[in-house]
């Protein structure tokens, strides 16, 4: 199973709303609206390295019974403009 099929699975096990958003403030001081669907997109295209770091903090957090949404909110911070 690869990456985007694996985070797909994830966010569907987790009943995750693809529609809930993110307010960041970007580099040119603008409010961006970011939902979670964006982010998700985000991560299936990232280089294999990057996905390995994400699969093992999702996995370390879900093994915690720790809220994933938190660390998507902060990975939602790199697609702020």
């Amino acid at each position: 199973m690869g990456f985007a099929q694996w985070l797909d699975a994830f966010v569907e096990e987790k009943g995750l709303n693809l529609d809930q958003h993110f307010e960041k403030i970007g580099p040119s001081g603008q409010l961006n609206v970011i939902p979670l669907a964006n982010v998700i997109q985000a991560m299936k295209i990232t280089d294999k390295s990057e996905q390995a770091q994400i699969k093992s903090a999702l996995v370390r957090l879900d093994f915690r019974n720790a809220d994933v949404m938190d660390y998507f909110d902060h990975l939602s911070g790199a697609l702020a403009i």
